[in-house]
């Protein structure tokens, strides 16, 4: 396991640098300090998940540098230029896919694109970076159809598309597969993994599942419980390329790297909560401790 300090992971000039970020919250009880010292440095076509338990401040840290939020202290530079408000060249996308209903998946994608590229794009050369991004996403046979005339995967590769089409140096993903079958989530990740080689964008990627986390990425971010959470530790995946989940489901350093995340969450970080179940005439209201999932 590495050190959040490992040396080989100090970058003279990152891509991407998360440098000391603070983010304390307002409340009626004074501040809430939810992130504290978070810092990373991450080289450009880097594939990083972020992983911890609910709450401890993965979104607030992607936020951050997605621009929405503006963190406490610290900052955020991309390419040595601060990062304090949102821009096409870092894009986003979200658990959910935020498609317009009324617009066909082309017409979604078309408004990204008219956006970012409107004074620099002809409409034939708009057309053709549509249709570009929506065949890169395997949604070039849908591309007429509107939202809730396909699948909830095929929605969500539009929305990937979408960002796609924006030309992102930075991709965030907030668990952008979590609400799908287990299914169309294999798929969607072996998407991912061919967008991200032929593009080479820097990824960030919020993720609760060891496995996904292992599969695509170059190095784990594994996040201490808050209130006050931190980077704990950091995992390189150094697994070659390209990954087929069915060779490496009986590889040896694949299943170690696994066991590593397991063991940071459920030993290290291990978090327990009370649940106070419901009274009901047969039982009497009785407590339990249960470990959050």
């Amino acid at each position: 396991m590495n050190k959040v300090t490992d040396e080989a992971h100090v970058i003279e000039h990152p891509f991407l640098n998360i440098s000391h970020i603070d983010m304390v919250f307002p409340t009626d009880n004074g501040g809430f300090t939810a992130l504290k010292e978070v810092d990373l440095q991450i080289k450009k076509g880097e594939f990083i998940s972020l992983i911890g338990h609910s709450g401890c401040g993965k979104s607030t840290v992607l936020n951050i540098v997605a621009g929405l939020y503006q963190a406490t202290t610290g900052g955020i530079l991309l390419k040595n230029k601060e990062v304090n408000e949102p821009g096409p060249e870092r894009a986003v996308v979200f658990q959910n896919h935020s498609l317009l209903p009324w617009l066909t998946a082309y017409q979604n994608v078309e408004l990204a694109v008219k956006q970012v590229f409107a004074k620099t794009m002809s409409k034939g050369e708009m057309k053709e970076w549509i249709e570009y991004n929506l065949k890169l996403v395997h949604m070039d046979h849908a591309m007429h159809k509107r939202p809730d005339e396909i699948s909830g995967g095929m929605k969500q590769r539009v929305g990937i598309a979408r960002a796609l089409a924006m030309q992102p140096e930075v991709l965030l993903m907030d668990e952008p597969f979590g609400a799908l079958d287990a299914l169309t989530r294999a798929h969607m990740q072996d998407s991912l993994m061919e967008i991200q080689n032929e593009l080479n964008n820097t990824v960030i990627m919020i993720t609760h599942d060891v496995d996904e986390a292992v599969l695509l990425s170059d190095r784990i971010v594994m996040m201490t419980n808050g209130p006050e959470a931190t980077i704990g530790e950091i995992l390189d995946v150094n697994l070659e390329r390209p990954r087929s989940r069915l060779s490496l489901a009986k590889d040896i350093e694949y299943n170690r790297l696994r066991s590593e995340v397991l063991t940071f969450l459920y030993e290290k970080q291990r978090k327990v909560e009370n649940i106070t179940s419901k009274k009901t005439t047969v039982k009497p209201q009785s407590t339990q401790s249960v470990k959050e999932a």
